[in-house]
């Protein structure tokens, strides 16, 4: 289906192409001045200026006036600082003497480790203790050691990483010289000096530069991850007037303007200077984090410093994040201790009752104190909850932060992540959510620079019917594989310009196919390009363009021999294979968002007047004449560009005569003076010239997406991970960008914002006319918003995501009301633009994101950074999903903090996103592998650590539980106090952290061809309460066997030497080896994956264990230290009786066989997806192989449907008003210095050349 565009301009919606104003803007900030706003640059008389409203001033060299009392904030009690902050970046959370309270504070806040520690004071207390003190304090001092020495080292890194920063070199202004300075060093009032490739410290206004008219090219790819150049610049007066050091040492203006906030679009501010006042705005502000591009020498003022700065505000909220396993893990951890306390209580209860029945009458037992049951009942219960302790297991967290780790590092390891172009190998930036890279369920992406490269090809064209494009040879002849043109032939070409059709260089170098020439000659004049020329090489020319699209084309023009050499203010030269001609600019007529088209009108050195014109096909074929030639051949080739989604221009032009040429330029002249309109008053005033156009052909230009994105999109999406692109670019390029890495496809139902609000308005009306008990309910079925039966998708902009969630509607209306003294009306209940209260906006939020998670892919454009984090807070908030957000710009940088999981694009110019992420690579495409193969396995290895730690301290604790039946309730405890001591530590921690660090169901390259066993991870599926319980139970029927068997065994036996060996030593250590054994072989049934290390420590640990009990047991250490190692013999007479080897066997053979059972039974009749490839691994190994050896580059397949590309509607606003101003042009020497000419007419051969 064909869907045309939404009339933007209507009253009925937004305006599509229109960035809304941030969040952050309050109705405050809408000042009275925006109805009518006067244009930047000229005076303002000093009474006049409206300052009240600003409340941020900076003294121009003047480090003191930041410090006077009337700007010091109060910070605590009575102490002041002052509220401009200091330029130096603080990222990280201890020093030399904070480090060990605040850690030691920050762990004990884990409600595990705050309980060991009132554990440990118990035990230090004589009639509670059963244990001794060391049995808790060994574990505890080893976690905090290693939790401790982790946090450390990433601070560490946090040091490094700032002081880097900081201590970055600039040059300030600082006693009538400039000195050089580091960046911490740099104070707001501050006059900086930058150079060329230098970056921006802090948000200073530009003052002056090297350039004419203080014109300065900054990169903002660590704002937006876009290459091309933006153009700032400065006011006249200082451009005039601040040149010389001693000129800007005696500068003493003050500047007032808006205090600090996260607007990246907005800066509005009064300069005051020998009595006159300036108005500043956002073209003469340098932003921190940009960098200076092709000027040699910058001059400016520090406004924002610091923490004060647009891009440290635009960061957003530093959140604190945690896996759903971390918090599953801590209410298992709050379970456990309930259940601890209630078997604790009722043992205690036990031991009162049978205290007063037995214990009382026993005289044996008698210990010589007089307490009553009840209190002793009392003791008793503190006892159990120091022998029980283990259930809460110590080594829990240690143990997790050691495999996270290392996932961690195998992720950094992993080559098939490392892009060896620019050396940029994956990074994980933090070790607390590799799991969490298993359960993502939306992944929220930018486009430019994420999606895509921001790099444009030109790939084809159709020049007079015919097209151009695929490999031929130079007669035309189609190759199935093309080489590379040879451009040698021109010494402008550009070297890293490719083209395969040698028939269209053959046609060109001929010289017989006017179109063809006129098609390149048309490439190299209608543009607002701007070239510079390098000086050690003549025949470099390096081009500026306002955006990377029309670059490729001059390029493209360039390599084809029509090249563009340089403009002044009123002419352009190029070269004509190999002959220079220079023409007349008698006006250009810029690209806008409502014309999508811009052209020039040109005198040519023949004195003919000849009108280019490039723009979307939509627009030009309404503007053809109707003898214009190849209509519908030229209509073919377009559908075909577009079907190949490539982005399509339309070419024209019209030859237009002297009187109609003057009879135009006197309306053109007097649309350009009007002071109301203007903007409409020139559209129409270009409507006029620009019709009867004749059609020479179309370009087709590749925006090229990053390799392997499409592949990893549909693999994700085949995991039911669902993609949403959010993009501050306008709709078209998105909605292209969208068909181009195939998130949107032919057979896809696309709605935009106007019909999503229809949608919602019309649920929001049925919902207020139902009756209020119906209406309200907060738990009501939901219905689908898409009955019909196929893919749908959604195509929203900024403006009506602000329509439709209610955010900031009406608000310059309110602000002019409340400005004359007038109140808005309440809202009518009929009123279905405005919501009736809070209840019915968050309602409206819920429908939304309800409908768009019905789509199967959503693409939101035109949004700001904060709509961006808005928009993942609410999928966060109303699926209570996992979700990830990807980007490479500053501008991604708050919804990167908001998501669960985020991930930076590295190894572009901007790193931005990169310092504010969790994960970082240098592709999009290793998205896949980080979450189908990383992601899944650190989750499948998570859980089954989780389960199985779980389990083998419940089996070791409880069977202390059953003992008290048979001891009195006593709390005495069933080991040896040193096992209980070794065990988490020593001798059952290996293989079960093995593996949790490498174990894998499946390897990496069946986790990328069967995506759909990443569902578990979604579904929470290995890891929840059940899972839980089930390791509960199984530990309970492991301490049972554990402790029954051997008991069985020892109630009346005798050993072959005709002693009895029945007594307490030898029971604790046939349960301890038992146990021992039971656990290690029970991770061996879990272990999927086997390796020699894996091997090595099941075994390792079983024989750790019994080497460390005879050592412990032996006669030689009991002599050193008597009172802590009781047990002396006791293994070594033990097991040297066989029947109790049996006993060992029989209990590790009960426990174990009917696990073996259940696992038969569950892999044979209910197996699950992973457990259906794990068992067919040889065979889809085989195919994989055979494959890879079949596997050839497919034939492109054509789409169905008849779409347009999006050139001129992703086209940005040109530098024409730069080029028609003559700021960018440096005047020859003979010319003085002087002020700007009244019209640029007045002189229409004004010498002067290009930078």
């Amino acid at each position: 289906m064909s869907r045309g565009r939404a009339d933007s301009l209507g009253s009925q919606g937004p305006d599509d192409e229109v960035m809304p104003y941030s969040d952050d803007e309050t109705d405050d900030e809408l000042e009275p001045s925006s109805e009518g706003e006067e244009p930047p640059g000229a005076p303002v008389p000093e009474g006049e200026a409206k300052t009240s409203d600003f409340n941020w001033r900076v003294k121009a060299n003047d480090r003191g006036y930041c410090k006077l009392p009337e700007f010091q904030k109060k910070v605590f009690l009575c102490l002041k600082k002052s509220k401009y902050a200091g330029n130096a970046i603080k990222t990280y959370k201890y020093n030399v003497l904070t480090f060990i309270p605040l850690n030691l504070f920050e762990q004990f806040k884990r409600a595990a480790n705050l309980y060991f520690l009132a554990l440990l004071i118990l035990q230090i207390i004589p009639e509670i203790t059963t244990l001794p003190w060391y049995t808790t304090l060994v574990p505890l001092v080893l976690v905090l050691a290693i939790t401790a020495i982790k946090d450390l080292v990433d601070d560490l890194a946090r040091h490094r990483m700032d002081k880097e920063i900081n201590n970055r070199k600039t040059e300030v202004l600082l006693d009538g010289r400039f000195q050089e300075s580091k960046w911490r060093n740099i104070e707001v009032g501050d006059v900086v000096r930058l150079k060329k490739n230098d970056f921006i410290p802090a948000d200073i206004l530009l003052l002056s530069t090297s350039n004419p008219n203080s014109l300065c090219y900054v990169e903002t790819a660590e704002l937006d991850g876009e290459t091309n150049l933006k153009f700032k610049f400065g006011l006249k007066v200082t451009d005039e007037r601040l040149q010389e050091e001693s000129q800007l040492a005696r500068f003493d203006a003050m500047i007032v303007c808006e205090e600090p906030n996260n607007r990246l679009d907005k800066f509005t501010g009064t300069m005051c200077w020998r009595k006159d006042s300036f108005p500043l705005d956002l073209d003469n502000m340098l932003l921190r984090g940009c960098k200076v591009r092709n000027t040699e020498e910058v001059h400016g003022l520090v406004i924002f410093a610091g923490a004060d700065t647009k891009i440290m505000r635009n960061g957003g909220k530093t959140r604190f994040k945690r896996t759903k396993i971390d918090e599953l893990m801590n209410y298992m951890v709050y379970t456990i201790f309930v259940v601890l306390f209630l078997v604790a209580a009722g043992l205690a209860i036990g031991h009162s009752f049978w205290y007063e029945e037995v214990g009382r009458k026993a005289w044996y037992l008698k210990d010589g104190g007089d307490k009553t049951a009840s209190y002793r009942g009392f003791l008793s219960f503190w006892g159990y909850i120091i022998v029980l302790n283990t259930m809460v297991p110590i080594s829990l967290y240690v143990s997790v932060e050691v495999i996270r780790l290392g996932q961690s590092k195998f992720i950094n390891w992993d080559l098939q992540m490392y892009y060896a172009e620019k050396d940029t190998p994956a990074k994980a930036r933090t070790t607390t959510l590799n799991e969490q890279l298993g359960q993502i369920e939306y992944i929220f992406t930018d486009k430019t620079g994420t999606l895509t490269q921001n790099v444009m090809a030109f790939k084809k064209c159709t020049i007079a019917g015919r097209t151009y494009g695929n490999p031929t040879t130079a007669e035309g002849v189609s190759l199935t594989r093309g080489k590379l043109v040879d451009f040698s032939w021109n010494k402008y070409a550009d070297r890293k310009f490719q083209y395969l059709d040698h028939a269209l260089v053959a046609t060109i170098r001929s010289k017989k196919d006017k179109d063809a020439l006129e098609f390149f000659k048309l490439l190299s004049l209608c543009h607002t390009v701007m070239v510079e020329q390098k000086e050690d090489a003549p025949d470099e020319l390096v081009y500026q363009a306002a955006s990377p699209d029309e670059g490729a084309l001059v390029t493209a023009a360039r390599n084809f021999g029509f090249v563009f050499l340089s403009r002044t203010q009123d002419t352009m030269t190029i070269s004509e294979m190999g002959e220079e001609a220079t023409y007349e600019m008698l006006a250009l007529l810029d690209f806008n968002s409502d014309r999508k088209r811009m052209s020039i009108i040109l005198r040519f050195p023949d004195g003919r007047i000849r009108l280019y014109c490039k723009g979307a096909d939509t627009v030009i074929y309404e503007r053809l004449h109707p003898n214009s030639r190849h209509r519908d051949s030229s209509q073919t080739a377009l559908d075909i560009f577009a079907n190949e989604t490539l982005r399509t221009l339309c070419l024209c032009y019209k030859d237009i005569s002297n009187e109609e040429f003057n009879a135009w330029s006197q309306k053109h002249k007097a649309a350009a003076i009007s002071m109301s309109n203007r903007e409409a008053a020139l559209d129409q005033v270009y409507e006029q010239i620009e019709s009867n156009l004749m059609l020479i052909g179309a370009t087709a230009i590749e925006d090229k997406l990053q390799d392997g994105v499409p592949k990893a999109i549909a693999k994700l999406a085949k995991a039911d991970i669902k993609i949403w692109v959010l993009t501050g670019d306008k709709k078209e390029t998105a909605e292209n960008i969208g068909y181009s890495c195939e998130l949107l496809t032919d057979d896809m139902q696309i709605y935009y914002g106007e019909d999503v609000n229809e949608k919602l308005s019309l649920r929001q009306a049925n919902r207020r006319n139902q009756p209020p008990a119906l209406g309200r309910k907060k738990k009501s079925v939901h219905e689908p918003f898409f009955s019909e039966p196929g893919k749908n998708a959604l195509i929203i902009t900024g403006g009506w995501l602000n329509e439709i969630l209610y955010e900031k509607k009406k608000k310059r209306r309110r602000f002019r009301l409340r400005l004359r003294g007038k109140k808005p009306s309440p809202t009518s209940p009929t009123d279905t633009t405005q919501p009736i209260d809070d209840w019915e906006k968050e309602t409206r939020q819920v429908d939304f994101v309800n409908m768009a998670c019905e789509c199967e892919a959503v693409i939101c454009c035109r949004v700001t950074p904060k709509q961006k984090a808005n928009v993942v807070s609410l999928v966060k908030k109303y699926k209570k999903a996992v979700t990830l957000s990807i980007g490479d710009g500053a501008n991604d940088v708050n919804m990167i903090k908001t998501a669960d999981i985020g991930v930076g694009i590295s190894g572009q110019e901007g790193m931005q996103a990169v310092m504010s992420s969790d994960y970082a690579f240098a592709q999009f495409r290793y998205l896949e592998r980080l979450l189908l193969v990383h992601g899944r396995w650190s989750y499948i290895r998570m859980c089954k650590f989780l389960r199985f730690f779980f389990y083998k301290n419940f089996a070791f604790t409880l069977v202390h539980f059953w003992y008290s039946f048979f001891n009195g309730y006593s709390a005495q405890v069933a080991y040896e106090d040193w096992f209980i001591t070794l065990y988490n530590v020593c001798y059952s921690s290996l293989p079960v952290l093995l593996v949790g660090l490498l174990d894998q169901d499946v390897n990496d390259k069946l986790s990328l061809k069967f995506p759909k066993i990443y569902l578990p991870g979604q579904q929470g599926a290995l890891f929840n309460y059940k899972t839980f319980f089930i390791s509960l139970f199984h530990g309970i029927f492991t301490s049972l066997i554990i402790f029954f068997i051997p008991y069985g065994a020892f109630l009346q036996t005798m050993g072959q030497d005709g002693e009895a060996p029945s007594d307490y030593q030898s029971f604790a250590v046939v349960m301890a080896s038992s146990l021992i054994m039971i656990v290690s072989l029970q991770i061996s049934l879990d272990t999927s994956y086997w390796t020699f290390v894996n091997c090595f420590a099941v075994l390792g640990s079983i024989a750790i264990y019994f080497g460390i009990m005879f050592d412990i047991h032996s006669a030689g250490i009991h002599v050193i230290f008597p009172s802590q190692f009781t047990f002396t013999g006791a293994a070594s007479n033990a097991l040297r009786q066989p029947y109790l080897w049996l006993t060992i066997i029989l209990t590790v053979g009960v426990s174990l066989l009917p696990v073996i059972c259940i696992q038969f039974l569950y892999k044979t009749i209910w197996p699950s997806m992973g457990d259906k490839v794990q068992r067919n691994r040889k065979k889809y190994e085989m195919e994989m192989e055979e494959e890879e050896k079949k596997r050839k580059p497919s034939a492109f397949q054509r789409g169905q449907r008849s779409r347009r590309s999006a050139y001129a509607f992703s086209h940005s606003r040109g530098y024409a008003d730069l080029i028609a101003s003559g700021r960018s042009f440096r005047r020859r020497p003979t010319a003085a210095r002087g002020g700007p000419q009244d019209s640029i007419r007045e002189v229409p051969q004004r010498e002067a050349e290009n930078i």
